[in-house]
């Protein structure tokens, strides 16, 4: 029989493992521009990269545009967030 604390720390193991992603929102505020220079500044995306995802949340209303563990994403997020960005981790 696996004791529940055991049963809870697998469980946390394996969703760390899994991959998330950091989905950007179109919004009616901020420039291609300034969303640009933002991802190329915290998600650390190319300038063609950046572009590319720009012109994808634009036209499609949102796109990932970083993918990781929970961990490795939240802090990107929350920067996204700060810069006046909509994003969430899926």
């Amino acid at each position: 029989m696996i004791e529940k604390d055991t049963e809870i720390d697998i469980e946390s193991k394996i969703n760390d493992g899994f991959k998330h992603e950091i989905i950007l929102y179109n919004d009616d505020v901020n420039t291609f521009e300034y969303v640009i220079n933002i991802l190329v500044k915290v998600c650390k995306h190319s300038l063609e990269q950046a572009e590319q995802c720009s012109y994808i949340v634009h036209y499609s209303g949102k796109c990932s545009v970083k993918s990781g563990t929970i961990d490795q994403l939240k802090p990107i997020c929350s920067r996204l967030l700060d810069a006046g960005l909509t994003a969430e981790i899926k």
